[in-house]
């Protein structure tokens, strides 16, 4: 893995220990000499990430569309900045610039953005391993409503596998460096 793509809110949170999970993510990236690779914000756990990330000495690379740019929640002091047209066009340059995903605690943005590759590896359009850091329980309802898709018949168990959890950052890196792709299925519904 040479670069990792955080999906992550915009806001803080109201629990502290979003903010130090983020940051511990970018520092951690940082010192395996992985590229972040991220919306290009410089508030909430976006800031953090990042800051994270070049105060260890890291490469980041943001994305963001240009009227999010203009509203001034941009983080100026990247390695590299992407500005694009839309958002539907920062998820597809960040995804061409990543290996894997690491999904924060967000809000609809990174739900939209995290779902978004699950759905392009479901129909075989990627192949992104995804882990959720499952920070102070922040998805627990989330993994039972999957699980809850797959027992309902709307999430094939081999694609229920295209999510990993972890509760802490060894736990993470150490499931994304062993990821395994869920070999892939013809069809993704019942015709």
């Amino acid at each position: 893995m040479k670069s990792a793509l955080v999906f992550c809110g915009a806001n803080t949170g109201n629990h502290p220990l979003y903010a130090e999970a983020a940051r511990e993510v970018g520092q951690q990236l940082a010192q395996r000499d992985i590229r972040l690779v991220y919306g290009a914000g410089k508030v909430g756990l976006m800031g953090e990430v990042a800051e994270g990330a070049l105060q260890a000495g890291g490469e980041v690379i943001g994305v963001i569309p240009f009227f999010l740019r203009k509203a001034e929640v941009c983080h100026e002091g990247l390695s590299h900045l992407y500005v694009v047209d839309s958002m539907h066009e920062r998820k597809i340059k960040m995804a061409q610039l990543s290996d894997a995903v690491i999904v924060l605690p967000g809000g609809y943005g990174t739900m939209d953005e995290v779902f978004e590759m699950l759905t392009l590896a479901q129909v075989g359009q990627g192949q992104h391993p995804v882990c959720f850091l499952n920070v102070n329980g922040y998805f627990d309802l989330l993994l039972k409503q999957l699980d809850h898709m797959e027992a309902e018949g709307f999430l094939k168990p081999v694609h229920r596998q295209l999510t990993m959890t972890a509760s802490s950052l060894p736990e993470l890196f150490e499931k994304l460096e062993q990821y395994e792709a869920p070999p892939k299925e013809g069809k993704w519904i019942k015709l």
